[in-house]
């Protein structure tokens, strides 16, 4: 948490100093906000926003205003935001009463030069005014990462205020084409980068938390790899970063592979590449797909690399499992539990199934650990498979994420994360998602079209035991 705070603060820094310079003499009285943005202060905002729009004193003029408007958006806490954000969207967007006009007006009886005036004054009707001054933060230095920080700020809102929710959409459709995948560098990262980038990588670690120094550098070793993808534009923020394993066979438990015990050379019989963390670094890029991408990217890479390497694998979490199940068991318990399981806890333990799934103490106290095992792990190879969303995707994210990728359901790990975060998502329960290179296209096609999914004889098995 301390790291993470301190790279905001940084970044925050960053974007004063950067914008400190940009001025303008014709740019008008300075722009100050109180924290709060409170009401007296909305005419000289609404004021100075009008100014960057209409661009009085020339486009330098504008960019300077750009520059101090976005310094008074930084400078608000979480409720001054608030205001800032619904004063844009409500007062700065398109104006409904003219759009509703110029739409009926292409149905009157109008020449076909008439009718394309009439088109072109709707279509830039349609453009909010919003959208000029979110091109002209884009024009400043370091106004993507602005801009996407902006909308992280707008999804955690816009439930709230149903209001912002065009303004989002807009800057979702912009950043998307802006952060196009052939706009992105993948660069590998190893422990001789910058301290300041090998720090971001700790704060925003999100599945297996960066323990220390000595961790990240174990992480980075000779038989470890880690790629990232950044913008030209933000060359000091990985949008999206995976760490890799090179092991000699399918990895099955994730407190080895982070063992830093563990050797880091390369051995001759490392065949297997194992993903087993996937970061997404910025909130405000949640729904541009990013991670599929990095996945085939990274793939290629190791390829080229090591020519000896054959299987590509991740070991993954199944960050939803419990919370179905206790959801399912509260909803129904027999669909889940059958009484042979009932059995076989009750000659073991004086607590009933529910009672240890509340309080999992007995992962390591067999023999409860391998009658919990032999009731757990189908249960889990059901939720992956069988529970969906309309119907056809798997109900899991993680799941679903490389399910739509094309990768396979190959293996169900049991104490494969041992950590409190691992037993409370699934009980220690992790999976192998392989990605068979030749399979690939057939299996992602099969997914998005009839919703199947692929899957070796050992899950399958398991898939049909828990029906």
């Amino acid at each position: 948490m301390q790291n993470k705070k301190r790279v905001s603060n940084r970044l925050i820094s960053n974007f004063l100093n950067t914008w400190k310079g940009i001025s303008s003499p014709f740019s008008g009285k300075r722009l100050e906000l109180s924290p709060y943005l409170h009401e007296d202060e909305l005419p000289s905002l609404r004021e100075k926003i009008q100014a960057c729009l209409d661009s009085k004193g020339g486009q330098v003029s504008a960019r300077a205003r750009a520059a101090e408007l976005g310094k008074a958006y930084i400078g608000l806490n979480d409720e001054g935001k608030e205001k800032y954000l619904i004063l844009l969207a409500e007062e700065f967007g398109v104006d409904h009463d003219q759009i509703r006009q110029s739409a009926e007006s292409l149905f009157a009886d109008l020449g076909s030069t008439e009718r394309w005036n009439a088109e072109q004054q709707l279509r830039k009707q349609l453009t909010p005014p919003y959208l000029t001054l979110l091109t002209q933060f884009n024009a400043l230095p370091k106004g993507l990462k602005f801009l996407v920080d902006l909308r992280a700020d707008l999804l955690k809102l816009k439930n709230k205020h149903p209001s912002l929710a065009p303004i989002e959409s807009e800057l979702r459709d912009q950043l998307s084409s802006w952060f196009d995948i052939g706009f992105l560098d993948l660069k590998r990262i190893d422990w001789n980068a910058p301290a300041s980038l090998l720090e971001r990588l700790i704060a925003y670690e999100a599945v297996h938390r960066v323990q220390s120094w000595i961790d990240l550098h174990h992480r980075l070793a000779d038989n470890r790899r880690c790629f990232a993808f950044f913008h030209p534009r933000m060359p000091d923020e990985p949008l999206i970063f995976v760490w890799v394993a090179l092991v000699e066979e399918l990895s099955d438990n994730v407190n080895t592979l982070l063992d830093t015990s563990q050797s880091e050379n390369i051995g001759d019989n490392d065949h297997t590449a194992i993903f087993y963390s996937i970061s997404s670094t910025q909130q405000g890029l949640l729904g541009i797909s990013l991670g599929d991408f990095l996945i085939k990217r990274v793939t290629d890479e190791l390829r080229r690399e090591l020519p000896q390497l054959n299987v590509f694998s991740t070991l993954s979490p199944i960050p939803g499992f419990s919370e179905w199940l206790m959801r399912t068991i509260a909803d129904d318990a027999d669909s889940v539990i059958t009484p042979q399981n009932r059995e076989s806890i009750n000659a073991l333990s004086d607590q009933s199934i529910e009672q240890l799934l509340e309080t999992p103490e007995w992962i390591d106290e067999e023999p409860l650990a391998t009658a919990m095992r032999e009731i757990l792990i189908p249960l889990a190879a059901r939720y992956i498979m069988n529970e969906k969303r309309n119907n056809t995707r798997a109900l899991d994210s993680v799941a679903h994420f490389h399910l739509s990728n094309g990768a396979l359901v190959k293996q169900i790990n049991w104490r494969a994360d041992t950590s409190e975060r691992g037993i409370a998502q699934s009980y220690s329960m992790m999976v192998n998602y392989l990605y068979d290179l030749d399979q690939i296209e057939k299996n992602h096609e099969q997914y998005f079209e009839h919703g199947s999914i692929a899957r070796s004889k050992n899950v399958d098995a398991l898939y049909t035991a828990s029906d």
